[in-house]
């Protein structure tokens, strides 16, 4: 009988212990979605580039490297028949997030004999 009057008071425990109601879920606001642009390559520089300097001549080659974090890409590219990168402008993303711009855009279409058109 003392065996039995030992484990009496641990079962009752552990019935206890599913009596118990279940929490309610919190309410959770749904995430913002991340709107993730992928980093421009030699095609997207262009289109940009073209869109955004009317008159310039085409881009031959570019390459386009940010830093880590970094809202800015700054891109080094060639114009026309030029094989080098002789050239330097900043790429950085338009108001919505969505896309990418040509940053100082005035500035670079100036220097480059062309007219600055707003995208």
């Amino acid at each position: 009988m003392k065996k039995f009057a030992i484990i009496l008071p641990a079962i009752a425990l552990l019935a206890a212990c599913g009596e118990e109601p279940a929490a309610e879920p919190e309410a959770v606001a749904a995430p913002e979605p991340v709107v993730e642009l992928p980093a421009p390559d030699e095609a997207k520089f262009t289109e940009v580039f073209a869109a955004t300097c009317e008159g310039a001549e085409p881009v031959s080659t570019a390459i386009c490297k940010s830093a880590l974090g970094s809202e800015t890409v700054t891109c080094e590219f060639g114009l026309g028949e030029d094989e080098y990168m002789r050239h330097e402008a900043p790429l950085t993303k338009n108001e919505e997030g969505t896309d990418w711009v040509l940053g100082n855009a005035e500035a670079i279409c100036t220097e480059h004999g062309a007219h600055h058109v707003d995208s």
